[in-house]
């Protein structure tokens, strides 16, 4: 198993990659490699500040150039064709890595899975997903949260069946259910969209369909899946680390409000296109690409992509 890291993806870089690479080296799977992705000069001092040996199960894969947070991502992808996300999106479409994660420009990375790896057989949309907890070590899933502003009502059906492989293969849930998040539960709320991806969720035979999902039953576990446009997802998920940060000071030190901390969860997995992809947060700490090369390692694991494969060719 190979993950590759973008270690010139986010705020505090290459430091905070490789410390994070540290946290993970003693639970790797055996025969897990990790491939740092970037500047070979920078990453060997940086290293050697910090005592991380660049030795097996640590290798480099050399990038010169890095797509900063505030370039256009499509642009980027061509102009930069030397940089730490192209090079490991490339690396990963040969072959030669098994994941690859970025807490990099999440545009870039998203238009460099989608161009580069290109979406899986049937696959219209890939879709990011985040977690958001319910109860103890209990997440539900929700897609998307930003890589597809503008979505038809198909598209919220390939959310579902995407999340729904998801949380079967890799949380282990064996029937998950779905919801479509919603101003109510009757089947006609919500507006024109969400009105024909009902009808649509609830006629396909491979997602368990349990209804509209307002937002205060996320807290109760309703569903395993919660589906809807990236316009509303990622407002969803930048409110509930902006109420982690309100709060923290308030109440410190507690369990509950700790689910809801990024750096516990890693990164958001990018589903759907030809690879195991994982995005970060900009201001990813240590830990939080530790919990990212967890995540890598559970999607590579679990065979994500040929599990999703699989499912889209049995409803072709």
């Amino acid at each position: 198993m190979r993950i590759g890291i973008d270690a010139f993806g986010g705020d505090f870089v290459p430091e905070n990659p490789l410390r994070g690479v540290s946290l993970a080296l003693d639970e790797l799977p055996a025969g897990t490699e990790i491939w740092l992705i970037g500047k070979e000069a920078e990453l060997r001092s940086a290293a050697a500040q910090i005592g991380l040996p660049l030795q097996d199960p640590v290798h480099l894969l050399p990038a010169r150039e890095v797509i900063e947070m505030e370039e256009n991502p499509a642009r980027s992808i061509v102009q930069k064709p030397d940089s730490s996300i192209v090079v490991g999106i490339q690396a990963l479409k040969e072959g030669k890595l098994d994941a690859f994660i970025s807490a990099g420009n999440t545009g870039a990375v998203v238009a460099a899975s989608v161009l580069k790896l290109g979406n899986l057989p049937g696959v219209s949309r890939p879709t990011l997903g985040a977690f958001y907890p319910y109860a103890e070590n209990r997440y539900s899933l929700i897609c998307d949260v930003g890589a597809n502003v503008d979505c038809k009502p198909e598209h919220l059906v390939q959310f579902a069946q995407l999340g729904t492989v998801y949380m079967r293969e890799v949380a282990g849930i064996e029937r998950p259910r779905v919801a479509l998040l919603n101003i109510g539960e009757e089947p006609s709320k919500g507006n024109l969209v969400a009105q024909q991806a009902y009808v649509l969720l609830e006629q396909h035979p491979d997602i368990h369909f349990v209804g509209n999902a307002e937002g205060r039953v996320l807290t109760r576990g309703f569903a395993d899946v919660y589906v809807t446009d990236g316009f509303v997802g990622n407002i969803l998920l930048k409110f509930g680390e902006s109420l982690y940060e309100l709060l923290r000071e308030q109440v410190p030190s507690n369990p509950i409000l700790e689910r809801l901390n990024y750096e516990n969860i890693g990164g958001l997995p990018f589903i759907g296109a030809q690879g195991n992809v994982i995005i970060g947060h900009g201001i990813s700490s240590p830990k939080a690409f530790r919990n990212m090369i967890r995540e890598a390692v559970r999607l590579a694991q679990a065979r994500l992509t040929e599990k999703i494969a699989t499912a889209f060719r049995a409803h072709a």
